[in-house]
């Protein structure tokens, strides 16, 4: 029974590969977590004090949340009973020592969202080279790290393939999950970039969303633009995925994580207004670029994810379907409609 240790464990995305892995079977979990352990687990290991940094989250890029990335969020509910935790904190890297040993699978989901550059410095860059150097020492076998299409920066993206872009981050959250790369990379691990992340959790892509309909008084430039994403359970799959391939499986260091399927963001911003309350009639006006940051910024709300929801951000993900051997979830309207009432719960106090 192989043992696999989830950063962020207790965070959106974590939370989602913990329940994934438990479904799965046949597994032995350790969850590590700074404050906020999942429900249901073991404490166990290492503990520590102080701030909680925020967890798990991909953060594909600033501009949609009320901070400066998305996919931030809790986790989506607790794994079973019996599970272990390690309470440990990536920014104090003595805090670390020993949390892989008997770890087979380290699947890194842990990161630092926004806060101040010495915080995603500390958490991300430095926190991520101490833990590889502790699956290191430990003999890990696989390390798989959830990164996030934001290390590309501002840019129009068509079917876009790791191999042919050059990370330009754009924010000290970005910035220093590439470092998190980095260091991963050096250790033989793996990198999955997801871009939007939707699902049971989100804290920031659809409230984002909704703030930016409920802003404006129509669409802007046909909101024609087309952009990846996918389920936190559907990247879940992917993460656990990647853990468990066989090394020949897998033909690549670094993959994009989305539905094979991009969305036009019409549709996206669609689905979103169905959920998200009485919101402007889309077909009112359609707005310039220009006039729509203007009207955001009387709004006080930043105008920076205007920029992934007026160009495309479309990034080619079949290879790391393909290796895994693993067929995509539902495309994005069958999947959303199973999401509806969960976001539309979430979405009252918008």
């Amino acid at each position: 029974m192989p043992t696999i240790m989830i950063t962020g464990a207790a965070g959106f995305i974590g939370g989602h590969v913990a329940r994934e892995a438990e479904r799965r079977g046949g597994l032995s979990l350790r969850l590590m977590s700074h404050r906020r352990p999942p429900a249901g687990a073991a404490a166990a290991g290492p503990t520590t004090a102080g701030p909680d940094p925020a967890t798990a989250g991909p953060g594909p890029g600033p501009g949609l949340g009320s901070g400066s990335g998305f996919g931030h969020g809790h986790g989506p509910g607790a794994v079973a009973p019996g599970h272990r935790t390690v309470r440990a904190d990536l920014s104090d890297p003595g805090s670390l020592r020993g949390v892989c040993e008997g770890v087979d699978v380290l699947l890194h989901c842990a990161s630092q969202i926004g806060g101040t550059p010495e915080a995603n410095e500390a958490v991300n860059a430095r926190g991520t080279a101490a833990l590889m150097a502790e699956a290191r020492r430990a003999g890990v076998s696989r390390v798989v790290y959830l990164s996030t299409a934001s290390v590309y920066g501002r840019g129009a993206f068509r079917a876009a393939r790791p191999e042919d872009l050059v990370r330009n981050p754009g924010s000290p959250t970005s910035g220093s999950r590439a470092h998190a790369e980095d260091a991963v990379l050096a250790a033989g691990g793996v990198v999955l970039r997801p871009h939007l992340v939707l699902g049971d959790g989100d804290r920031w892509v659809v409230p984002g969303l909704a703030r930016i309909l409920r802003a404006l008084p129509g669409t802007v430039e046909g909101w024609a633009a087309r952009t990846s994403v996918i389920t936190a359970q559907d990247l879940a799959r992917l993460l656990l995925g990647a853990g468990l391939a066989p090394a020949g499986d897998l033909t690549a260091s670094v993959y994009h994580a989305a539905h094979p399927v991009p969305v036009t963001v019409r549709t996206l911003l669609g689905a979103v207004a169905a959920v998200a309350g009485p919101a402007a009639d889309p077909a009112a006006e359609d707005l310039t670029a220009v006039r729509a940051r203007e009207l955001l910024a009387a709004r006080g709300i930043a105008a920076q994810g205007l920029d992934m929801l007026t160009s495309d951000h479309w990034f080619d993900s079949d290879p790391v379907w393909r290796d895994l051997r693993c067929t995509p979830g539902p495309d994005f309207e069958a999947a959303f409609k199973e999401l509806a009432e969960g976001y539309r719960r979430a979405l009252l106090d918008i």
